[in-house]
């Protein structure tokens, strides 16, 4: 049987993005601060606790920081302050 199909996408018109360049690269992590956030994802407290211990024993040198949103899915321009004040880099967890 070779019928056509229309296939009708449920999630309507994506908006329209914008692309930004990368943050610079760091040369080293020794010394630094990377927060590690906690984007309140199923199972991201569980993943950022091990990337934490992963760090620990792998570089030793570099310090870490679990810090989360006050919400999911919302801008939390109080934590991003707090990043870009204290931190040299930061790294999103969305859990399992």
């Amino acid at each position: 049987m070779t019928e056509r199909l229309t296939v009708h996408d449920p999630r309507g018109y994506p908006p329209k993005v914008t692309g930004k360049r990368l943050a610079p690269r760091l040369e080293t992590l020794d010394g630094k601060v990377v927060y590690l956030v906690d984007c309140l994802f199923d199972n991201s407290e569980v993943f950022m606790d091990q990337l934490q211990a992963w760090f620990s024993e792998h570089l030793p040198a570099v310090e870490t920081r679990i810090i989360k949103p006050r919400e999911s899915w919302v801008d939390d321009p109080g934590m991003r302050a707090v990043i870009e004040k204290e931190g040299d880099a930061a790294v999103l967890g969305v859990g399992l």
